[in-house]
């Protein structure tokens, strides 16, 4: 409790600081803000790798497989809840149409990434080299080499081998936590510094160009999500949503800043584990899978963005168009490459793929930054809403 006072109090320290615009103070807040982002960043990747394969050789396949099976329900499940969310949301504040005159000052933005494609996103995922997943920080391509080494290492029979594999393995682990352990000690400097950067954005107009009913429905349908529908999930595993956000508030709120479920990693695991109490052999197998999939604050602004680009381009938006677009989403979502504004550029590319006018999303570039920032934040709080459930369902069943 003492540290999430000290980080809210940091928070509006930043904020007031960032009013000020003091040109001097505002370059130092970002130059700050850049080396935290860094730092995280770097945790990431190796936290990442060593979780997952450490889970699976420490645990065997055979025992991580009850709890990848839930992780994946939840996540779909929680997935599904915030693109339904955002649909409904749509319909009852029924965005108009932009101006054509707003379009076509944005025509240039057409061409941007026109020739992204999906399969190549997936064909990406694959990887050809060892070494370039870790120098690209390709988060589903170091998944798949972490289970094939954590899997591999489980059924290797018992050997002297074997034990000093996994013991180095598990020492880098530790060794890596006492470092993410040091950074999150000094990180209310860099709270400071994410929460200045964000005001004087805001104080210079950065967000100011709004499209109104639009950025309702996206932010409103996180607000939902964030409050309403994630806590009755927990509610019905019989869990506190009051008490786990107070042990995640960390987490949370780095991940606002950050804008990276990835970079903010490090912080979720350590408040999991030491201030939710979840089993580590759940939160360093769950989380590292979450962080990747489970994206809910991505499906809705999928969902949202295309029904808007759609619109304007004259696509009726009847209920099977509607419901057609809740799958894709969250399959996109799913799929999304963890890199920064994957979200945006996939819609971009989901666009381009059915010919909508993708000229719309230079309108909305402007704002995405806010967006991004309540996306993410949504995203670690549904990360932490999986992880407690599948820790809950583990105690369950070995209760029974």
């Amino acid at each position: 409790m003492r540290r999430t006072l000290i980080w809210i109090g940091v928070l509006v320290i930043g904020a007031v600081l960032g009013l000020f615009g003091i040109e001097w103070l505002d370059k130092s807040m970002e130059y700050v803000a850049l080396v935290y982002t860094r730092l995280f960043q770097l945790l990431a990747v190796p936290t990442i790798v060593l979780a997952v394969i450490t889970t699976f050789a420490t645990f065997g396949s055979n025992g991580s497989g009850k709890i990848f099976g839930r992780t994946i329900t939840y996540t779909l499940l929680t997935t599904v809840a915030a693109a339904a969310v955002g649909a409904i949301l749509y319909v009852l504040i029924a965005p108009g149409n932009l101006p054509a005159s707003v379009i076509s000052d944005n025509s240039q933005f057409s061409a941007l990434n026109s020739q992204l494609s999906y399969s190549d996103h997936v064909v990406s995922i694959i990887p050809n080299n060892i070494i370039r997943p870790f120098l690209e920080g390709n988060v589903l391509s170091l998944l798949l080499l972490s289970f094939a080494v954590g899997i591999g290492l489980s059924k290797l029979p018992d050997s002297e081998n074997k034990a000093v594999v996994v013991k180095g393995l598990l020492g880098l682990q530790d060794l890596l936590f006492l470092l993410i352990r040091g950074l999150i000690w000094t990180l209310p400097l860099g709270i400071v510094a994410f929460s200045a950067q964000l005001s004087a954005q805001i104080s210079a107009g950065v967000i100011a160009d709004s499209i109104g009913k639009y950025v309702l429905v996206v932010l409103g349908g996180n607000v939902i999500q964030f409050f309403v529908v994630l806590p009755l999930f927990l509610l019905v595993r019989g869990l506190n949503p009051i008490h786990v956000l107070s042990r995640m508030t960390p987490a949370v709120l780095m991940a606002l800043f950050t804008k990276s479920s990835a970079a903010t990693l490090p912080v979720t695991m350590e408040s999991a584990e030491n201030r939710l109490g979840v089993r580590k052999e759940v939160s360093r197998f769950v989380l590292p899978i979450c962080t990747t999939i489970n994206m809910n604050g991505c499906a809705a602004f999928i969902l949202v963005t295309s029904l808007f680009v759609m619109q304007n381009g004259g696509t009726p938006l009847t209920l099977g168009t509607i419901l057609l677009w809740i799958l894709i989403s969250v399959v996109s979502a799913v799929g999304n490459a963890g890199v920064p504004m994957g979200c945006f550029f996939l819609t971009l590319s989901l666009m381009s793929g059915i010919g909508a006018p993708v000229a719309i999303l230079g309108v909305i570039l402007p704002i995405y930054t806010v967006i991004d920032m309540v996306e993410t934040a949504e995203n670690v709080w549904s990360d932490s809403c999986v992880t407690s459930m599948v820790n809950h369902d583990v105690a369950v069943q070995e209760n029974n």
